[in-house]
């Protein structure tokens, strides 16, 4: 019986990637984004031409509302959920100074990037505690969180904020759910190459010039794809909590 992932954030970049990886190694998928499908029909149809088992739910994740829907259409339609990848996440609509930045801002990234991610977890969860295991594992949560969670960025404080709490909800959830084989990863990419980045897109690459980056190129969404791949696999049966870097080796301290 083919295992279920939900993966947030999917229409395209790192979570449409995400999502066709999985279903290559054979994953049935629900796809979460906030747009109607119709905007992402070119992805979809890569899906659908792969013969992909997918249904693609439109969600607004900040609102506890759409989170119990995504999980109810999700088990009225394929029974379980073996995996949820938390990777929907929003930029500031304007960098700012942190002297400057608004509460609205702010509100809004932790509402999106932060919330969504605890609170669905948390459905997540409860979920998959009352599922039979499967190889072992009774359920895998793979957060996408950011470098920004350990690397300062003043000018947009609070999505390395909201990336922090995303990297301690990890933590937390792997602690709590260990036990009943639920095990939780956190993945931190670097610079990855989407349309988050366009803004910045000639700031990185004068960064990957002048050596700022072991690994000097641009990351790619099916870098993380690969990450999210071995994680999701259920194969790492003797770790939780842990993090990867799909950084390129970003933060190596070196002299």
């Amino acid at each position: 019986m083919k295992k279920t992932a939900i993966v947030t954030g999917a229409g395209r970049g790192i979570g449409f990637a995400i999502a066709k990886r999985l279903a290559e190694a054979g994953f049935q998928l629900a796809l979460v984004a906030s747009s109607p499908e119709e905007k992402y029909k070119d992805n979809l149809e890569i899906l659908k031409a792969a013969q992909a088992d997918f249904c693609y739910i439109q969600a607004d994740l900040s609102k506890n509302e759409d989170r119990i829907r995504c999980v109810e259409t999700v088990i009225g339609k394929y029974g379980r959920m073996d995996v949820l990848v938390n990777n929907a996440g929003v930029a500031p609509k304007e960098r700012r100074d942190l002297l400057d930045m608004t509460e609205e801002s702010f509100d809004r990234l932790i509402a999106v990037n932060t919330k969504s991610v605890m609170f669905l977890s948390q459905l997540a969860a409860k979920q998959m505690l009352m599922q039979d295991k499967r190889d072992g594992v009774r359920g895998i949560i793979v957060n996408i969180s950011s470098m920004s969670a350990n690397v300062t960025s003043v000018n947009r404080g609070e999505y390395c904020v909201s990336k922090a709490g995303v990297s301690m909800l990890t933590k937390l959830y792997a602690d709590r759910l260990a036990g009943d084989q639920i095990y939780v990863y956190e993945i931190r990419p670097g610079i990855i190459e989407t349309d988050m980045t366009e803004t910045v897109h000639e700031k990185y690459s004068k960064l990957f010039r002048e050596g700022g980056c072991p690994i000097a190129r641009w990351g790619k969404p099916e870098d993380v794809a690969d990450a999210a791949e071995i994680l999701c696999s259920g194969r790492l049966k003797y770790t939780t909590g842990q993090i990867l870097n799909v950084d390129g080796g970003f933060q190596i301290q070196r002299l």
